[in-house]
């Protein structure tokens, strides 16, 4: 791991010094029964920040501090946030720059078409693009299963065929179609446009200013960097990434990420399915409580990690959960949520 910058160590002390008696919090004792239950099996984590401030954490079963998550797809958003820095920095024109463009290198491409030719970063980020993948689809030629089979994965990527009959609506975007390579090459464009390991940019541009120093990164055989999900951080560290979205890409009073580039981000672009939206490699949707409905941006991935980002209420609710490829997780994970969480922080409750 890098070394700690002076001034990473400083702005992580001043949040942790703040927060000092947020794991003694006994608001969520009735999470606690739950999951000794074995309601929720396989929680490790649940923290929340608000207004800044670290204000609940709790760890359980093989849950500690330190542990590095993997959240799986959760970590996708990481992309998106990259690709904001990246125009700031004016290395990328904008969200619709053609991703393409990018890949000289490894030129000429398969099933090169007019469409392939098209997609754009937004295309990529919304998972609207032309290519052939979608991870939901045991058939499908660019599925993240077959990805991880290969040897190159920005080779294979920018390889595959565009479906025959792509055609977009009157906002410009293509089908919804949850797509992992979508992810794999937008990394791959801020790399390229950058001039710079996209590891090391992400580490540069949004872990060193929220004081992260911690990290693993997930890498194809031949070392590329998964930007696609996986990437393992602490669950103070994920809290302090979704606070910052919440809090308009500001921690701690200093900016990180653009508004701008927030407001983008957690924009709805596509419904991903009736009750549910997406916006750049992140969900929206509705959990019911106790005190009515409430929407909120997520970063979910398998295992049933949940990252919630509620923006009006300047609040960041990180689950972390290790239950992978069980049915019917992601649901229990919401009702976790629902139940126990959410009422607590978000009904009126006293902090």
């Amino acid at each position: 791991m890098p070394a700690r910058s002076r001034a990473s160590v400083l702005l992580s002390a001043l949040w942790v010094v703040s927060v000092s008696t947020a794991a003694t919090d006994t608001r969520l004792d009735g999470l606690s029964a739950a999951i000794k239950r074995g309601d929720y099996p396989k929680t490790t984590s649940v923290v929340v920040v608000q207004q800044g401030k670290l204000v609940f954490e709790r760890y359980f079963g093989e849950g500690h501090r330190t542990m590095l998550n993997d959240t799986r797809s959760a970590m996708k958003a990481i992309t998106a946030l990259a690709v904001g820095a990246a125009i700031a920095d004016g290395a990328i024109p904008s969200a619709q720059t053609l991703a393409f463009q990018y890949f000289s290198d490894l030129r000429p491409l398969q099933h090169d078409t007019r469409d392939k030719e098209a997609i754009t970063l937004a295309d990529l980020m919304s998972m609207s693009s032309a290519l052939d993948c979608d991870d939901n689809d045991d058939n499908s030629v660019g599925s993240e299963d077959r990805m991880h089979e290969q040897h190159n994965w920005t080779r294979w990527g920018v390889d595959l065929p565009t479906y025959p009959e792509f055609s977009r609506d009157v906002h410009g975007l293509g089908p919804w179609r949850y797509c992992t390579v979508n992810a794999v090459l937008a990394g791959q464009v801020v790399q390229r446009a950058t001039h710079e390991p996209v590891d090391q940019y992400v580490e540069k541009r949004i872990f060193a200013p929220l004081g992260i120093d911690q990290w693993e990164w997930p890498r194809s055989p031949v070392g590329e960097v998964m930007t696609g999900g996986g990437l393992r951080l602490r669950s103070r560290d994920i809290a302090k990434i979704a606070a910052m979205m919440a809090d308009g890409g500001l921690w701690q009073g200093r900016p990180v990420i653009p508004s701008t580039w927030i407001d983008e981000v957690l924009t709805i672009r596509r419904a991903s399915r009736p009750d549910q939206n997406y916006g750049y490699f992140i969900f929206e949707g509705q959990y019911n409580t106790t005190c009515g409905p409430t929407h909120a941006w997520y970063m979910a991935g398998n295992g049933g990690s949940q990252i919630l980002i509620l923006r009006e209420q300047r609040t960041a609710i990180v689950l972390t959960r290790t239950n992978y490829n069980v049915a019917g997780t992601a649901r229990q994970s919401a009702e976790l949520l629902e139940k126990y969480v959410l009422p607590r922080f978000l009904c009126g409750a006293k902090l």
